[in-house]
């Protein structure tokens, strides 16, 4: 369709192959054998409301979770970020997130921003002209491939695309140029922190785990970067998968996925600490409510290992309203809400930010928060803000690797922890992706 290379059926049964022979295996030591447990010398160079189910959200792949440590639940089902391998959604298929299966249309329209996307487009072009005929053959897709729907946060998992610890650091540069423009300075903070706290947890299990490295980070180019044509990129490893569509000056940054275990440690001298302004915004909010109020936002369930229900392979999962809507929020708590949103939100480049807040502000009223868990500022606890046009979620989960030495579990059965948090924000009813978006400009300009 636009000249790149289209994935094959090979290459999508490779895939799902690896994914579900690592599950019939046993799971996450099945799964590290057969990644391989090589040194990575390439770097100097459908969920619903209830109990989650199956494996955590941050394997198979185990993060380093040491051998024999498979949680007691044993593999399964769920999705909750068990990855594409298991329940990938084909982009012909996709419908996004919904509450029960079906669509609201009228939600989202092609139009003028006035941010400029210039220089994320040109960001992207230098990237990809500095790569070889190869590396770029490797990284690019039509923009309606099914690779969009195909990342996991699982470290494990079998990514496509140019993998930024096996180019040079002239050509890394470029890349982290184009993260650079397409989000803010915290946003490329973050990514880059997860990043190292990767790294941290490969030499703190051991080493010689080459998908827990600062390098196990994949680009991939869905179209071409275009002012005009409809295109966008992914960004993907472990604990990290941000999916960037432009069309003009419009631009959809989800879903993003952003995650880390540990959360905070010292890593090459440098003291990084993560998540702490997603967990005090949500208190925040929380503890602006009045006791009637907290009563209908907190479950009376008690938090799991894994609470997260729209990870990744959950493409067009359903999922309730749950908790109360802010209908009725005071001001004051209408805009500790939106202070919630906006550090998610945030992490895109400040401009278009702001676009995307004012879409969040017009469903306000419509917006539903919840909560799992205690509420302790050292609490592990899980909360999800829900409207038509967004859908965040935040769950601390119990260890798979982190503190797990000298006999702890972790997984689902496992005690969640602040030290292992997984987030995800999503645009319900068929934004992903900018799908929506495509679908609209094919139908009208096409």
């Amino acid at each position: 369709m636009h000249g790149h290379r289209p994935r094959t059926p090979e290459a999508d049964r490779s895939r799902r192959w690896f994914m579900n022979k690592a599950l019939l295996a046993g799971g996450v030591a099945a799964m590290a054998t057969m990644t391989g447990c090589s040194s990575d010398a390439s770097d100097t160079a459908t969920a619903s409301s209830g109990a989650p189910n199956g494996m955590p959200s941050g394997g198979p792949g185990g993060s380093g979770m040491p051998t024999g440590a498979m949680p007691s639940g044993g593999p399964g089902g769920g999705g909750n970020g068990m990855g594409p391998g298991q329940s990938e959604v084909k982009y012909a298929d996709f419908k996004g997130l919904t509450t029960d299966g079906k669509v609201t249309d009228g939600l989202y329209s092609i139009h003028s921003t006035d941010v400029s996307t210039d220089g994320i487009v040109k960001a992207a072009q230098a990237f990809l002209d500095g790569l070889s005929a190869k590396e770029r053959t490797s990284c690019t897709f039509d923009v309606d491939n099914d690779e969009w729907l195909a990342w996991s946060n699982v470290d494990g998992y079998q990514r496509k695309g140019v993998r930024m610890g096996d180019v040079t650091a002239k050509k890394r540069e470029l890349g982290y140029a184009l993260l650079g423009a397409a989000l803010s300075a915290d946003g490329l903070t973050r990514t880059r922190n997860i990043m190292k706290l990767n790294a941290f947890l490969g030499d703190y299990s051991g080493g010689n785990r080459d998908t827990l490295t600062e390098g196990a980070y994949f680009f991939t180019f869905m179209g071409t970067p275009s002012t005009t044509k409809p295109w966008g990129f992914q960004y993907e490893g472990h604990h990290v998968a941000i999916n960037f569509f432009v069309l003009g000056d419009q631009v959809v940054m989800t879903p993003t996925f952003m995650g880390s275990e540990p959360t905070s440690a010292t890593y090459k001298g440098e003291k990084i600490t993560l998540f702490k302004t997603e967990t005090t915004a949500g208190l925040t909010l929380l503890r602006s409510l009045t006791a009637a109020q907290r009563a209908k936002v907190i479950s009376g369930d008690k938090k799991a290992g894994d609470n997260m229900k729209a990870g990744a392979g959950q493409d067009n999962a359903k999922l309730a309203y749950q908790g109360l809507v802010a209908k009725d929020f005071s001001s004051a708590q209408k805009q500790n809400l939106l202070d919630l949103v906006r550090v998610y939100v945030g992490n895109m480049n400040d401009g278009h930010a702001e676009v995307r807040m004012t879409e969040v502000e017009d469903h306000l009223d419509a917006t539903y928060f919840y909560w799992i868990g205690e509420t302790k500022d050292s609490s592990a606890f899980y909360y999800r803000v829900h409207s038509p046009v967004v859908l965040i979620e935040y769950d601390a989960q119990s260890p798979l690797a982190y503190g797990t030495k000298g006999g702890g579990m972790g997984g689902p059965n496992g005690t969640p922890t602040q030290q292992h948090i997984h987030t995800i924000i999503r645009t319900p009813n068929g934004g992903d992706y900018g799908a929506d978006l495509l679908k609209l400009h094919l139908d009208n300009d096409h």
